[in-house]
């Protein structure tokens, strides 16, 4: 029997694992104990989240990296072949697969989702994004264009009528003309498997408030994250649909604060590789619209922590304070990096799991 999507499930907030796929996580660091993302490493990983009871692993979609000396996130698996190998490894966590919709074909990633939803029993998900990183598509003959979200109307259109439809059907779009369309089998989850999409700017969020069952977005501060729920949900209201928001936050537990605010320090200010921090800062700013202002000019060791994200660094209990504000702002769920998933999931799962239970944020 099909089970329920994990992130449908009773926690109140769910926490799963980004980025393990690609090289380095989201840390740009040259620190020798780094994500070196080798599929024995996402394996190990992977089991470790699930067996913790965590709700879901996202990957990015990367096909080159930043440079400097250590090339981060050159090295990253293709986000369906990972999550399909994942699949057969686990058990109960969800499985996310991140498309760049103008590099895919939506009857390609039809196909690829309606799989790995039927090898996963019903616990596939999808992270729809458009891209920005015009070196990537040129990679694929391919320019960035400015009206991405509208193809992304018609590429998510095509994948749900070809899931719903039993006859083939011809489609006639702006940006895909199509003849005799067929996808079987469907996925297991109707209409399609759950949808996230990574959104700060407007178009990207009248997207997902149509389109998507969850937003992903950043803050500077906690505080800040309140008006990013209260956008997305009005945008989904005015559309007769909810939607529930994420973020992702980069992670350093450990028994003292001292402890890791000093490995924080170390791995991100003094053993940060500069060169890719300052190439990756460079291509955000100017090509995506990820971030506030404020992330550019006064958080640099947050990319190099963790791609501009928001640092959870400290104790377990501080860990859960922060957890518990971030739920408080409206929040359903973090997904989160580490400098190595395999060395410090553990300590997360066995020390701040509980505390979090313990404070109401998850029954298991």
């Amino acid at each position: 029997m099909r089970k329920q999507h994990p992130l449908k499930g009773p926690n109140r907030f769910k926490l799963g694992v980004f980025s393990m796929n690609a090289d380095g996580g989201l840390a740009i660091t040259t620190v020798p104990e780094r994500w070196r993302a080798r599929w024995e490493d996402n394996l190990n990983s992977a089991g470790i989240a699930d067996r913790a009871g965590l709700e879901f692993l996202l990957p990015i979609a990367r096909w080159r990296g930043f440079g400097g000396l250590t090339h981060v996130r050159e090295w990253s698996f293709e986000t369906f072949t990972w999550a399909a190998g994942l699949a057969v490894a686990t058990q109960n966590i969800g499985l996310f697969m991140t498309v760049h919709v103008p590099l895919v074909h939506p009857l390609q990633a039809a196909k690829a989702l309606a799989t790995v939803d039927h090898i996963s029993n019903g616990r596939a998900g999808l992270n729809i994004v458009c891209g920005w990183n015009p070196d990537e598509f040129a990679m694929f003959g391919q320019t960035v264009g400015d009206r991405t979200y509208d193809q992304a109307e018609e590429w998510i259109n095509i994948i749900e009528r070809a899931y719903q439809s039993r006859e083939p059907f011809d489609f006639a779009g702006e940006f895909y003309d199509l003849k005799g369309v067929v996808s079987r089998p469907p996925s297991l989850q109707a209409p399609r498997p759950v949808t996230m999409n990574a959104a700060f700017g407007a178009p990207g969020r009248n997207y997902a408030a149509r389109h998507c069952d969850y937003l992903f977005s950043t803050f500077s501060e906690i505080a800040d994250g309140r008006a990013h729920v209260v956008d997305i949900t009005n945008r989904a209201a005015e559309v007769g649909r909810e939607v529930g928001v994420y973020t992702v936050c980069h992670v350093v537990c450990r028994e003292t604060q001292q402890e890791a605010e000093d490995y924080y320090r170390h791995y991100a200010l003094e053993c940060a590789d500069q060169g890719a921090v300052d190439e990756h800062m460079r291509k955000k700013k100017e090509f995506a619209n990820s971030h506030d202002a404020k992330a550019f000019t006064e958080y640099r060791q947050r990319f190099a922590g963790g791609a501009g994200t928001f640092p959870l660094i400290g104790t377990p209990e501080k860990i859960v304070d922060d957890l518990t504000e971030i739920m408080d702002q409206g929040y359903s769920g973090a997904a989160l990096t580490f400098v190595n998933y395999t060395y410090e999931l553990p300590f997360f799962c066995d020390r701040v799991l509980p505390l979090m239970r313990q404070a109401g944020l998850r029954v298991n």
